[in-house]
């Protein structure tokens, strides 16, 4: 098998605003009014407690789905009351996020991503997600009418381990019986560049909202030479 791994979240498909502008999202319906809060005053509340912040640190214990939610509940929660929302209401907001969150209608997927992803399945390639995500992902990369182009998803949620930690990669190569040829293509030169390198997978990095790129078109060429 040969095969490319793909980050999800700033590669393929984005979310605009990210946990920031849904985490507010989700305080005006909790609250019947707009939000009070920027995303610029609530993002340095969010920059700690996520899972990948400790990338270092397992975490098999959130491989359920309610677990882990549960568990970052508590960090978005907080987030909110630091930001000077009361604590019922911050509380109240972050209970919505899940469902909220992986709302396939508030993604984006980017321009070039699926005859990127195509062009490589027709030439014999295995797609594989490989992001540090929420449990879902599965389910949002098909809603996100993927499925015909992706072959698997991982997602950390569910691994029990970060990118760029050895162990996620591992895990990954392990499931996909050691594929060679293996790339990887990610938007994060930390989480996906250098995390796969270390691994002993090349890795392109991308950036499909730049207008100069790179590009994932311009990733499907270097693989095919």
């Amino acid at each position: 098998m040969k095969a490319v791994l793909w980050d999800f979240e700033g590669t393929l498909a984005h979310r605009p605003g990210m946990w920031s502008a849904c985490l507010l999202d989700c305080l005006a319906e909790a609250s019947g009014e707009p939000s009070p809060l920027s995303v610029a005053e609530l993002r340095p509340h969010l920059r700690s407690g996520f899972p990948w912040h400790e990338h270092d640190r397992p975490h098999h214990h959130l491989a359920d789905p309610d677990a882990w939610w549960a568990s970052l509940q508590g960090v978005l929660g907080n987030a909110l009351i630091a930001a000077g929302v009361r604590p019922d209401l911050a509380q109240a907001a972050a209970k919505l996020m899940r469902h909220r969150f992986t709302d396939p209608r508030r993604w984006r997927v980017f321009s070039d991503t699926v005859v990127s992803l195509d062009r490589l399945h027709r030439a014999g390639w295995t797609n594989v997600i490989v992001s540090n995500h929420v449990p879902e992902l599965d389910r949002l990369v098909a809603d996100l009418g993927l499925s015909d182009v992706i072959d698997e998803v991982f997602s950390s949620a569910l691994v029990g381990w970060e990118k760029p930690h050895p162990r996620f990669f591992d895990h990954v190569l392990d499931r996909l019986k050691r594929p060679s040829p293996v790339w990887m293509v990610g938007d994060n030169p930390v989480a996906d560049i250098a995390g796969a390198r270390a691994a002993g997978i090349p890795a392109l990095l991308v950036d499909p909202a730049a207008p100069t790129g790179p590009h994932l078109r311009d990733v499907a060429t270097t693989i095919l030479r």
